[in-house]
């Protein structure tokens, strides 16, 4: 991609007369026909900005990674194409069978709860979209994230690889099993509503790990909460009531 300042230097170097004075028609057809410079590709840069601005650092985030994170990720790639316009308002969006993509808030407000850094190893329940999973990678080493239904797990794992990231792994699976053979993790973000905490989660996560869930009532409202594991128990914080879609599976069993 050809840098904005440098189609001047471009035009006067390549376009001469016998008088030493350069046509402008024709230097502005070469600024013209060239290839336009990055600000001009991303019409969705200012949006993510605005977005960051109003309803992440405007509503008292203030952890600089997870702000740097929510300013990079291209929230629109992992909707569908007719709610692109609408992927940077401060709401729930649909993606298919019944799930949502969380509001950009929620997502930063569960990310900076997790005090990551950038050494660690997360462990996502509930891909998703992918949403979730490029922030938490934009910030720590690895992230896995598992996801229930097949359709939805192989569509994020397609978005997040066209978009680059490497340190990223999807697995198709209940997430209420988690996944032994890469814990024990620093942190696990449950992006579904759950009426306990999985036995399996609390045994993955590191001794001073931090699990964050919606936790309460799959059918109605949540308490959006951060469990610290120590001594290997569980102190439990409420944050702010939420509302997401009930995890299934092997949670709807133990219910």
């Amino acid at each position: 991609m050809m840098k904005a300042d440098s189609y001047e230097k471009q035009c006067a170097h390549k376009v001469h007369t016998v008088n030493g004075i350069m046509p402008l028609f024709l230097c502005a057809f070469f600024f013209l026909f060239s290839p336009l410079p990055t600000f001009a590709v991303d019409r969705y840069v200012q949006k993510r900005q605005e977005m960051v601005e109003k309803d992440i650092e405007g509503r008292g985030v203030k952890d600089s990674a997870v702000l740097k994170a929510m300013r990079t990720v291209p929230r629109h790639l992992l909707v569908e194409k007719r709610l692109r316009d609408r992927a940077y308002a401060d709401y729930p969006l649909p993606i298919g069978e019944g799930q949502t993509i969380s509001q950009p808030y929620v997502v930063a407000l569960m990310t900076e709860t997790a005090r990551l850094k950038a050494t660690d190893r997360v462990l996502e329940i509930g891909t998703g979209s992918g949403y979730q999973a490029a922030v938490l990678a934009e910030i720590v080493k690895e992230v896995y994230t598992i996801e229930i239904r097949r359709t939805l797990a192989d569509r994020a794992a397609k978005r997040l690889k066209k978009l680059g990231y490497k340190n990223i792994t999807v697995k198709y699976a209940d997430g209420y099993f988690g996944w032994k053979e890469h814990a024990p993790f620093d942190a696990i973000i449950i992006s579904a509503a759950a009426n306990h905490i999985p036995p399996h989660l609390i045994k993955q996560l590191k001794e001073g790990g931090r699990l964050i869930l919606p936790l309460g009532s799959t059918v109605y409202y949540q308490m959006l909460t951060l469990a610290t594991k120590k001594k290997g128990e569980l102190e439990v914080r409420q944050l702010i009531p939420v509302r997401f879609v009930p995890m299934v599976g092997e949670m709807r069993k133990e219910h």
